[in-house]
């Protein structure tokens, strides 16, 4: 734990929406969508290739569990986008590794074609 880490499992402890093992699950206070979430290790590393095997792997499954439940309680839901920033020049802004779970719906943007290429501009539609 850091005490100046805005992830740590000490400072978001209190708004966890769901946990699984080595992680765990909170709403995002800057949501892109309704429902979006960050899947966040317990333990305070920096990104995704600083996690364990067994982090990701509860991760993953904890991204498949909370897609479950938004489907669930969203039947406007039709998709998601799955996002790991890694290093400041890919936009991370907090470094404590963290996943955006981002549940989509038809019409919520003009043309989503492209998705997560949308980071640079100009490169989205191809």
């Amino acid at each position: 734990m850091r005490a100046d880490c805005p992830f740590c499992y000490e400072t978001i402890k209190q708004r966890i929406a769901d946990r699984l093992g080595s992680v765990v699950a909170v709403k995002d206070r800057f949501p892109v969508t309704e429902g979006h979430h960050l899947i966040i290790t317990r333990r305070h590393t920096a990104d995704l290739f600083s996690m364990t095997d067994d982090e990701k792997q509860d991760a993953m499954e904890l991204i498949t569990k909370l897609r479950l439940k938004i489907l669930d309680q969203d039947p406007a839901v039709t998709g998601f986008n799955v996002g790991i920033n890694c290093g400041l020049s890919a936009g991370q802004t907090i470094f404590h590794a963290h996943i955006h779970l981002i549940p989509r719906r038809d019409g919520d943007v003009i043309d989503p074609r492209g998705g997560v290429r949308g980071v640079i501009p100009g490169k989205m539609v191809y």
